[in-house]
């Protein structure tokens, strides 16, 4: 299993130590999208949604989102989260939201994770607040854009 750092010499998932690693200022930024019919596009813009302001809450959802990464996935370190922002912005274009989600502390390991679970659970919140009008509702291009801090150094999506 050599480079995949989640696992033992013997093949066996394991948490990472990063007791050696020095604390740092890290952040990453995470973003993807929620595809949709222009007509559900069209009442989450408005603000007629039954359920209420998707945007809003989905926001509130993606926050929350980042700060449970550790309940949620196993391997994962619980980090002293110092900042989370989750933007939905509608596009007409898509149609859809692009969610992009931004993750900051000052740790011993990165915050890519929380990045990513902020906008998977931005996401699930939309489909899941107007499903009741479009459960063809198509959820993608989640990836890391940027990622900074560490020995690693920094990485930026082309």
């Amino acid at each position: 299993m050599s480079g995949l750092t989640h696992f033992d010499a013997k093949g066996d998932a394991h948490m990472v130590d990063v007791s050696d690693k020095a604390v740092t200022s890290r952040v990453a930024v995470a973003a993807g999208w929620v595809k949709m019919a222009k007509e559900t596009f069209d009442i989450i813009t408005e603000g007629r949604a039954r359920k209420g302001d998707v945007i809003g809450v989905a926001r509130l959802a993606g926050i929350m989102g980042a700060k449970k990464t550790p309940e949620l996935i196993p391997l994962c370190h619980p980090l002293p989260i110092t900042k989370v922002s989750v933007d939905l912005i509608p596009d007409a274009d898509l149609p859809g939201l692009r969610i992009e989600a931004t993750v900051k502390t000052t740790g011993q390991t990165g915050v890519e994770m929380e990045a990513l679970t902020a906008v998977s659970t931005a996401a699930l919140t939309v489909y899941d607040m107007a499903k009741a009008v479009d459960k063809g509702m198509e959820i993608g291009g989640i990836r890391v854009l940027l990622k900074d801090g560490g020995k690693s150094g920094r990485y930026e999506a082309t």
